[in-house]
């Protein structure tokens, strides 16, 4: 896919996204940079993350947030994938959109740590992310103004070949 399509998508995913906008006064942005891996091999990863004001289910202690990010995985030269149909090669630009969710009070020791889920739509077709959508799942630790994700992003087995990526994240944080 060209970049340009891309970028116009991701325009649209953007103007789709401005519903969420009056829950920007409490709205974390992350800076996230780190490895990923698919079959062992590395590559680095960079995603920009909105994670907006936090909604309460029914009367646990369970939350959920609006969760949005665009990321990057570089490409990497594997050499048993280069003639396949899908390579290792192209790097991918991806855009996704979900919830993250906390559980326990709010002075709980556990408290920071959360689960998040997104369906993302992506760039590029490798030997990794094969489909034009995938699913990222991400466990962390969220502290103040730093997290540490690992991240898994696959198709769900929905197209083959289906490696997938998983990556290791330490982002920065601030909060407006």
């Amino acid at each position: 896919m060209r970049s340009s399509t891309f970028l116009r998508r991701l325009a649209v995913l953007a103007l789709l996204a401005l519903p969420a906008l009056p829950a920007a006064a409490a709205t974390r942005i992350e800076v996230q940079a780190g490895r990923s891996y698919m079959d062992g091999y590395g590559s680095n990863a960079a995603f920009l993350e909105g994670v907006f004001g936090e909604h309460r289910i029914g009367s646990t202690r369970l939350t959920w947030s609006p969760d949005v990010s665009v990321g990057w995985i570089n490409g990497r030269d594997v050499s048993r994938y280069r003639n396949s149909r899908y390579t290792t090669s192209d790097s991918v630009w991806l855009a996704a959109a979900g919830a993250r969710f906390h559980y326990g009070d709010a002075d709980a020791w556990y408290r920071p740590l959360f689960f998040s889920f997104q369906p993302a739509y992506h760039s590029g077709r490798t030997q990794a992310l094969s489909s034009g959508y995938e699913f990222v799942s991400t466990l962390g630790w969220q502290g103040k103004h730093w997290s540490f994700q690992l991240r898994h992003i696959s198709n769900g087995s929905m197209h083959e070949p289906n490696r997938g990526e998983t990556m290791a994240l330490v982002g920065l944080a601030f909060n407006i």
